[in-house]
């Protein structure tokens, strides 16, 4: 089940802002007392800190909700656990958790929910407030409508709990809707092989693939092969570059009397300055761009297995500390997740295979590439040029095809025999089968038909996406197409 959130403005006067601020004051206090003793005494079940808390801030705050008291006591359960799972992993500084604002919840009783998912067109809602049940108008969107709609048809539904928030002296409804995932019918097998400052994407097209189209014109079978340019190494060195000179004009006022400086990125002057820079938000706004852009249509989407932790197996044999940082800063992951939720939302499905081999291997002879003066321009043994990342995300789609075709061409898998060595046919072309039954078999897989009640085939070995493919990723921007078909036949 898919969640979108959607803020609504609420239309308040000065007496009913006043009215909420109070109610908010007095839901941070539970949550920070809670929070504290709850860290303090390894308490985090939300049920004990119920029956320890519930009946003195009933008596406390006698004009609060009482369910409205139960939500404050849940948080500060969840804000416990969370700051113990950092404290756990060495990542908290201060042995209690800070709580600064809060977000008020109110329940399917602290609301009028059941008036309001039962009208057609809501446009105000009912909150149990200190002087009773008060009627809020609400600033409705094209983006709630959007969702709205989906809620009349059956296709989504509302949670019970509202969010309700101040943002620069304004307050916001927080509705949040439960999307079904779309169920279409693929028309095209998109493959995308995330780098430093691009991501290269191939797509084949199912509908001119498969059907009559391609009996008569062999162009609908060569997948369309493009970059789309991101550009987040560039981002990190520039941001980079800003924090630096920050740091040295900070510096001077936080000079101890033996000459050393005390740690400036600790400071509130630095982070107050650091936080105009928009750097998340930049990374934001690009990694959804790709998300869009990948996912348009319905589609069998094919990514590499990143793991947990893409980047800490990336930057284990790097040395320079500005490419570890500018590994560290390319959001592998986020990509990904970006990806896998819109996917889910648009009907598209998304596959992981094995990142063993993709950018080494010639999609076309499946013989090891040879390097050249350029690291992103590969050749093959048999005479031609091809590019490493479109190459990467050619031999994806190869890898879900049916297991049995696919052994055919990866000579190196251990599942085949486990006592034969080999590692001796390294470099070369498949020894075990006749040549001319690889050519039969690679003019079927020209017009192949993913299938996705298959699960796609995985090769096991390798570490999840090696650094090598983007330790000189300055230039790989410049790279059109791919250079597949160059110089020597097949």
């Amino acid at each position: 089940m898919l969640h979108r959130s959607v803020a609504v403005e609420l239309e308040v006067t000065k007496e009913l802002s006043k009215l909420l601020c109070s109610v908010e004051s007095a839901y941070l206090n539970i949550v920070r007392e809670v929070a504290a003793y709850a860290v303090e005494h390894n308490v985090t079940s939300a049920i004990q800190l119920r029956g320890l808390f519930y009946s003195k801030y009933r008596g406390e705050y006698p004009g609060l909700h009482s369910h409205l008291v139960i939500q404050a006591i849940r948080q500060a359960s969840e804000i416990a656990k969370s700051f113990m799972e950092r404290k756990r992993k060495g990542l908290a500084q201060k042995p209690y958790p800070e709580v600064r604002n809060v977000s008020i919840r109110f329940d399917e009783t602290a609301w009028n929910y059941e008036q309001f998912i039962k009208s057609i067109a809501p446009v105000r809602i009912k909150l149990s407030l200190p002087n009773g049940q008060t009627e809020v108008w609400l600033r409705l969107h094209k983006r709630f409508w959007r969702y709205w709609w989906l809620v009349l048809n059956k296709e989504a539904g509302l949670r019970k709990t509202l969010i309700v928030k101040r943002r620069a002296n304004k307050w916001y409804a927080v509705f949040v809707f439960e999307i079904k995932p779309k169920e279409g019918i693929p028309q095209s097998v998109v493959s995308f092989d995330i780098n430093e400052n691009t991501v290269a994407v191939g797509k084949i097209d199912l509908t001119s693939t498969v059907g009559m189209v391609a009996s008569w014109n062999r162009q609908y079978l060569t997948p369309q092969l493009y970059t789309i340019k991101t550009d987040f190494g560039r981002l990190a060195r520039r941001y980079g570059r800003v924090r630096n000179a920050i740091i040295e004009k900070l510096k001077p006022e936080f000079a101890l009397p033996n000459g050393k400086y005390v740690n400036v990125t600790n400071t509130r002057e630095f982070r107050k300055r650091v936080k105009h820079l928009r750097e998340r938000g930049r990374k934001l706004g690009r990694v959804r761009q790709i998300a869009n852009e990948l996912t348009r249509t319905p589609a069998i989407i094919i990514t590499e297995e990143l793991g947990d932790n893409p980047q800490e197996s990336m930057i284990e044999d790097v040395g320079k500390d500005e490419l570890r940082h500018r590994i560290k800063q390319t959001p592998f992951k986020s990509i990904e997740e970006a990806v896998e939720d819109k996917a889910l939302e648009r009907g598209s499905r998304l596959v992981r295979v094995s990142s063993y081999r993709n950018s080494r291997v010639c999609p076309i002879h499946f013989t090891r590439l040879e390097r050249t003066d350029d690291w992103h321009t590969l050749k093959c043994p048999l005479g031609h040029y091809v590019d490493r990342d479109y190459a990467s995300v050619m031999n994806m789609d190869w890898k879900t095809t049916p297991e049995a075709w696919i052994k055919a061409f990866w000579w190196n898998m251990k599942s085949l025999n486990k006592n034969m060595n080999w590692r001796k046919y390294e470099g070369k072309s498949n020894p075990l089968i006749p040549y001319e039954i690889v050519q039969y078999i690679h003019a079927v897989l020209k017009t192949f038909v993913a299938r996705l009640e298959r699960c796609p085939a995985m090769l096991a070995q390798g570490d999840p996406m090696n650094h090598h493919r983007i330790q000189n990723e300055g230039g790989g921007e410049e790279t059109s197409h791919a250079l597949l078909g160059q110089g020597g036949g097949q």
